[in-house]
């Protein structure tokens, strides 16, 4: 493949930046996330044009994770390859991102949130990336048996030795959350951002009162599986194709798929038509309606799903 340059316009193409919280730090309102599509399994070459093309647009945000694949860390690696290829020039542009805290590798210290595993986790990160540091490293889960101290220590740690710029939490329950807030303020390397899952289907960040008390407190939320794994996307209007994600049994059951949860889904298609949206536009822009939420994380398996996607920055305002 030919050298790449990127887009001289990538930043006039219409890409919309929001503050992270209370922090110098401006994430594009989508990001893009390497959960699936960029494993070992897939095809390198259609990596590169999904990661060219969102950065070709203004997407600077890359998010992964040490598990992410298949298999674990390859990812990572994938990452690594293209900063070789093609985005090394332009590191001081991009904000990347990994996390720790599912299971990794064999033994006590491949998995939840001990500083042992954290900190050789991000350590194998930055090998495979081939980076010196990450923009931001998470705690991808709450361990609910090792001491918060611990698991926030040694995130204060990782910032102070150059590791990662900032730090973030996944999935933290509220109270745990809260602890985390004042532990990092207190060590003067504040939590700048929360990974929720939060989409129409699922909307347990604002029920739980995570979104607002981060809006209250200056801290950034960014939203993970923002179409519901695919299903608030027109894949499953009309039954279960034979490629999709639920015909595979890959994160999703064909048993998830019940009568009630797909007259919600034509519903809101329904909903999405009489905007002028298809249903994945209208589920993206209505998440970064909401108060408190700073980026959607979206995957891609094509350019064409991504440029699909991108055009809820562009929606149609919500009136309630």
């Amino acid at each position: 493949m030919e050298k790449y340059f990127a887009d001289e316009l990538r930043y006039d193409g219409g890409m919309k930046f929001e503050r992270c919280g209370r922090s110098g730090v401006l994430l594009p309102k989508v990001s893009l996330g390497f959960w699936h599509n960029f494993g070992g399994v897939d095809d390198y070459d259609r990596c590169r044009r999904i990661a060219r093309y969102a950065f070709d647009h203004g997407v600077v945000h890359f998010d992964l994770a040490n598990n992410y694949g298949p298999p674990y860390g390859s990812a990572e690696e994938t990452m690594g390859r293209m900063m070789d290829d093609d985005f090394r020039p332009y590191r001081d542009e991009l904000f990347i991102s990994s996390k720790a805290g599912y299971d990794m590798w064999a033994g006590p210290y491949g998995n939840w949130g001990s500083r042992k595993y954290l900190i050789a986790s991000l350590d194998q990160s930055l090998k495979r990336m081939h980076l010196d540091y990450v923009d931001l490293f998470y705690s991808h889960r709450y361990d609910p048996n090792t001491p918060l101290e611990e698991t926030l220590q040694a995130l204060v740690d990782i910032v102070r030795s150059g590791k990662a710029l900032y730090v973030g939490i996944s999935r933290w329950p509220l109270e745990a959350t809260k602890f985390a807030y004042d532990y990092l303020k207190q060590r003067d390397v504040p939590l700048l951002i929360y990974q929720g899952r939060l989409n129409l289907l699922d909307r347990a960040p604002q029920e739980e009162g995570i979104l607002d008390f981060c809006a209250d407190n200056g801290v950034g939320f960014i939203s993970f599986s923002p179409l519901a794994q695919g299903l608030l996307t027109d894949r499953y209007l009309n039954g279960i194709p034979q490629e999709s994600r639920m015909a595979k049994g890959k994160f999703l059951k064909e048993s998830m798929l019940t009568d009630d949860l797909l007259q919600q889904i034509r519903t809101y298609n329904e909903q999405a038509q009489q905007r002028g949206e298809t249903l994945a536009e209208m589920a993206l822009a209505w998440i970064l309606a909401q108060r408190g939420v700073t980026s959607v994380l979206v995957g891609a398996s094509s350019t064409e799903q991504l440029q699909k996607n991108l055009k809820c920055i562009n929606a149609t305002p919500f009136k309630d």
